[in-house]
């Protein structure tokens, strides 16, 4: 007879998925990695399915595994719910927002232009190049230049964004290079198709490289180089000077990106139609107060 599950079990299975193996969630639930493999185990018993594919790089997730997480998943939030609930719901729900460098940037100078503090939601912002994943809510929203293919995810297609090459209109570093070299991007940042871009058609002229394209920016603004950025970014500095027009093959959509059972909690549908809202009007000034449609 198939022992029954307990809900501790299921929280550090949630982890192992997380952190992509023993150590991550070790580190993330205090449990040893002995303990955790023994309950991994016991819980494979307990389904009579195989959960994992374990590995040298760590723990992957089978189809009855990732079956298992979304149902977990599922149980993690709906106890959230109930113990917001029980606390009389007087704590805002973080909702985390994943997006690359410009954007999250953008978000956070603009905070006023989609949230107030009366909100019932709060942001949390996550910037990296790499994906998170969200079907494993390592994020709530995902700010995207795709479509999402899975079919557990939704999306909102809410822009398209270009790209120019931007250089400093009044260089601040004595006897600036009269043509101004590229300043690369190296690392995790490499790729984003902008770095991608950057180095395949001009690498051979790149005087430095930097692994975040904000240290870029700083290098720029000095006089030092150029590079390539988001036209909501570069248009909007009265320091840069747009170098060309903007570089067709490097425009992208912009989508809002959720797992389709979250997407409609109160809270997370609320940020969803805020940063919806802002971020079609993000060149435009202060978005319009017209409600968004469901």
């Amino acid at each position: 007879m198939k022992s029954k599950m307990n809900w501790y079990d299921l929280q550090l299975f949630l982890a192992v998925v997380r952190g992509s193996g023993l150590a991550g969630a070790a580190a993330q639930s205090g449990v040893s990695p002995a303990t955790l493999s023994r309950r991994m185990a016991s819980i494979e018993r307990s389904l009579g399915k195989r959960l994992f594919v374990r590995g040298r790089r760590g723990y992957g997730v089978t189809p009855a595994g990732q079956a298992l997480f979304e149902r977990a998943a599922a149980m993690e939030l709906a106890a959230s719910d109930i113990e917001q609930w029980q606390k009389g719901a007087t704590q805002a729900r973080r909702v985390r927002i994943s997006a690359g460098t410009w954007t999250a940037q953008l978000l956070a100078d603009n905070l006023g232009r989609f949230w107030s503090p009366e909100e019932a939601w709060v942001p949390e912002l996550i910037t990296q190049a790499a994906k998170v994943d969200i079907a494993r809510r390592e994020a709530d929203i995902g700010i995207r230049n795709r479509r999402p293919d899975a079919p557990w995810l939704a999306g909102r297609l809410i822009a398209t964004n270009d790209y120019a090459v931007y250089c400093a209109t009044k260089p601040r570093i004595p006897n600036p290079p009269k043509e101004p070299a590229w300043i690369g991007i190296a690392g995790d940042s490499v790729l984003t198709p902008t770095a991608r871009w950057m180095a395949e058609g001009h690498g051979l002229e790149t005087l430095t490289t930097v692994n975040d394209p904000r240290l870029a920016l700083s290098l720029v603004r000095q006089g030092l180089g150029r590079m390539v950025l988001p036209c909501f970014v570069g248009d909007a500095a009265e320091d840069l000077t747009r170098v060309g027009e903007a570089i067709p093959e490097l425009r992208s959509e912009e989508w809002l990106v959720m797992h389709q059972d979250e997407r409609h909690y109160p809270p997370v549908r609320s940020a969803i139609d805020a940063l919806a809202k802002f971020l079609r009007h993000k060149d435009q000034g202060p978005a319009p107060s017209t409600p968004e449609k469901p």
